[in-house]
């Protein structure tokens, strides 16, 4: 399971028109999945994102969470994360998980952030044609993958 975690300033999701997500100063997650994924990995990068202390104390030093600061998540599923551009011009999603297996992984990805967290998570819609609009703050832009979590 891959994410690149944005800190923002705000967020929101666009779909046909619709705004069907959207935060304030907070955390956007792109999440890919892969075939190998698990509930281990959902774990694992819940616990991670929640505790990642990426924002700014009274001392402008990036020592709190977003825990810390009661901010916004909002999740896109972005199967694009694990293309493969090592052959041709034209990237291979071969690694990216199928629907059948991302969907119930996503909505679960969601689940535990939001119980981690305590905090409200908004989402995307998993497979739609999405408009993603993002103030980054900083920037600041983390990859993390759960499998180099060692």
């Amino acid at each position: 399971m891959r994410v690149v975690i944005q800190r923002v300033s705000s967020a929101s999701v666009e779909i046909e028109g619709e705004i069907v997500g959207q935060i304030g100063t907070g955390l956007l997650i792109l999440l890919g999945i892969e075939a190998a994924d698990g509930p281990e990995d959902i774990d694992w990068l819940c616990r991670k994102i929640a505790a990642q202390r990426v924002f700014s104390d009274e001392a402008g030093l990036m020592n709190l969470s977003i825990q810390d600061i009661q901010g916004g998540l909002l999740v896109v599923s972005q199967f694009t994360l694990f293309a493969s551009t090592k052959k041709g011009n034209r990237p291979s999603f071969i690694r990216a998980a199928r629907p059948e297996q991302a969907i119930p992984l996503y909505e679960q990805f969601v689940a535990t952030l939001r119980s981690i967290s305590g905090l409200k998570v908004a989402t995307g819609q998993f497979g739609a044609d999405m408009k993603v609009a993002l103030l980054n703050n900083g920037p600041v832009t983390i990859l993390m993958d759960s499998k180099e979590k060692e």
